[in-house]
């Protein structure tokens, strides 16, 4: 009996806590950046996702060319336009030790997808960033449970 009410005082918490959450844009402008725009001459699209069933209680922030995007928790997506007169940019999140960066390569005009993802760490778990594909991107973030979380808030 001691055992079991110790595996429950233990576990318990994690339920009770359930999954992190970030700060959430408006109901309108997640609808109508579920609608993927096509971007004006000039600039592109991004939307970063994070969808992992791995360190839901986890928040994770986000940086393109060193500044802020936000910080992610699970089921949360970003959308931005970005200039593309530099046709590259730097995206990177942070994880155990360092920030984990991928080089990305911008079209104007198109649309880009990113998907943030959780990785196992020695004393806390980590995240990585990878490019997906535009059918992938848009798939996973048509899904009701993903919301566009507010921009520029960064737990740096």
């Amino acid at each position: 009996m001691k055992k079991m009410i110790m595996a429950v005082a233990v576990i318990l918490p994690v339920f009770i806590a359930g999954c992190s959450s970030v700060p959430l844009a408006s109901d309108i402008d997640n609808k109508n950046a579920k609608l993927f725009p096509v971007p004006k001459e000039g600039e592109a699209g991004l939307y970063i996702y994070r969808d992992s069933f791995v360190g839901q209680a986890l928040r994770k922030d986000v940086y393109l060319n060193g500044g802020c995007v936000g910080e992610t928790s699970n089921e949360v997506f970003f959308y931005l336009t970005i200039p593309t007169e530099e046709n590259e940019i730097i995206l990177g999140t942070e994880s155990e030790f360092s920030p984990n960066n991928i080089t990305m390569s911008l079209e104007s005009g198109k649309n880009h997808f990113v998907r943030q993802y959780i990785k196992m760490g020695v004393f806390v778990g980590g995240a990585g960033l990878e490019q997906v594909s535009e059918e992938e991107g848009k798939r996973v973030i048509s899904k009701p449970k993903l919301k566009l979380a507010a921009q520029g808030i960064c737990d740096i």
